[in-house]
């Protein structure tokens, strides 16, 4: 089906949705503020990682070529720290950091970025940009140490919609006395024994953690992006640093067009973070088969919302998804008859149509997935419904293709995820299947939808026909 539908983005810069025009036809350039490993990842990474998936995948839908950045944070005061304390080097602890992190989000079903730079792997992009700061004078060195000077970007708190004498007056600040202003940031600090460092004009040092993404954009994605994201604490000051470097030192903005912040992942009352210590890892969902339930879960929340996350809320995710797997399988219920098969076909071919232009409407809304995901929700009750009188129809097949292809736009695969079951369990399915047809005979619906949704996570499809119901391993 053909996207007619404009698509408009929020844009945090501006505080209001924009339609999206790229710098290059079908073209976007898009970067995304990536991880400081220096520890595993937890949900709240991967709740944003899977927002940025699934922008990605809408836009490749629509035609776009995307070339996507993501960066890892290599070499950082928490990252010297741990591997200290591990009795190992900094590049091994990062090794094995990123290996882990490529492995859990791969099983999320995230696509990989485009390109994973490394701040160690750009010092010399990174060099040249902090020597170009400094000529063009809005940046100094100072005892091997070079800092940005902030009140030489006369836009400095554009994105965060701050005046820097309220920055200044609210900020929690390292008192420095070297520097010119209390708000300048260093771009480059010179090493104290035992760190890793680089060589450089001004010391034998490391980048700062702003700098490196904005070299990154030069170098990857050509200075200028159409998209730059990150969650929405790294609005200030990491992103608004980004602005004043890359601005200042490629003298044009805006250096990204659209900047698309994610909201953050709560448990309970409080952020989830590391420094916190409140995390929930995304191994510890995805050793339990939850992934997917995950990524639903987070779909289900608008991607500029907070979210909490809540054992309660990943197990309501999971059994919507094994409704919609339900829907989505490819067996039809044998006992047809051709008056229920009329009327069927006539109920579900108009929602075949809905479903579709609701989805796309949604997403071209600023990426709403809440919208989407309802639209599939509602057309997988109805094909449910209507395998439910035992309809096997090319409408129903046709509805369940497009449920399967729309799913397919939001990383969602809706595939039984089979459970290998031991050779006697027969009796016992059997069971559970005549116990949910008396729940169902007595209206209690929720308790045999309980069942069903069960059966179907361990891999048995169950088939309501006129006569009872059936099951199958799927």
């Amino acid at each position: 089906m053909a996207v007619d539908a404009p698509l408009q983005v929020y844009n945090t810069l501006t505080r209001r949705k924009e339609p999206f025009e790229t710098i290059e036809s079908g073209r976007v350039r898009m970067y995304v503020c990536g991880v400081t490993v220096y520890d595993s990842a937890h949900v709240g990474h991967g709740m944003s990682a899977i927002v940025f998936d699934v922008i990605r995948r809408y836009l490749e839908h629509r035609g776009y070529d995307v070339r996507h950045a993501q960066n890892f944070t290599d070499v950082d005061d928490k990252i010297i720290l741990r591997a200290h304390r591990e009795g190992i080097t900094p590049d091994a602890l990062t090794e094995r950091l990123i290996d882990e992190w490529l492995a859990d989000t791969d099983a999320l079903g995230i696509q990989r970025a485009t390109v994973y730079p490394r701040a160690t792997q750009e010092i010399g992009p990174i060099v040249a940009m902090i020597e170009g700061l400094i000529e063009r004078g809005h940046a100094y060195p100072v005892d091997g140490d070079v800092y940005f000077r902030v009140r030489s970007f006369s836009d400095y708190g554009k994105l965060s919609h701050r005046q820097l004498d309220d920055l200044l007056s609210g900020a929690r600040i390292e008192v420095d006395e070297r520097k010119e202003d209390p708000l300048d940031f260093a771009l480059w600090k010179a090493a104290k024994p035992g760190e890793p460092s680089w060589e450089s004009p001004w010391s034998a040092g490391r980048p700062g953690w702003h700098i490196e993404c904005s070299a990154m954009c030069s170098t990857h994605l050509n200075g200028v992006v159409d998209i730059h994201g990150g969650g929405a604490d790294l609005i200030f000051p990491h992103h608004e640093n980004e602005i004043a470097q890359s601005e200042a030192f490629l003298g044009q903005e805006p250096f990204a067009r659209y900047w698309i912040h994610n909201g953050l992942l709560r448990l309970g009352d409080e952020k989830m973070s590391k420094s916190l210590g409140n995390m929930v890892r995304i191994r510890e969902i995805l050793d339990r088969g939850l992934g997917p339930a995950f990524r639903l879960m987070v779909l289900q929340s608008h991607y500029r919302a907070p979210l909490t996350f809540s054992e309660e809320g990943l197990q309501a995710a999971e059994r919507g998804l094994a409704r919609l797997r339900t829907a989505a399988s490819d067996a039809a219920s044998p006992l047809a008859s051709e008056d229920n098969a009329e009327t069927a076909s006539t109920d579900i071919l108009p929602l075949v149509a809905e479903t579709q232009s609701r989805f796309h409407a949604a997403m071209a809304d600023d990426f709403d997935t809440p919208g989407a995901v309802a639209a599939l929700f509602d057309l997988g009750r109805a094909i449910n419904r209507v395998r439910g009188t035992g309809v096997a129809s090319p409408e129903v097949e046709a509805a369940r293709v497009t449920l399967v292809e729309l799913a397919g736009i939001l990383g969602l695969t809706l595939e039984d995820v089979a459970v290998p079951l031991a050779g006697d369990a027969a009796p016992f399915i059997d069971l559970l299947v005549r116990v949910r047809d008396d729940l169902r005979a007595a209206k209690q619906w929720a308790l045999a939808d309980t069942i069903r949704d069960g059966l179907v996570a361990q891999g048995i499809a169950v088939e309501d026909g006129p006569t009872g119901s059936t099951w199958r391993r799927a």
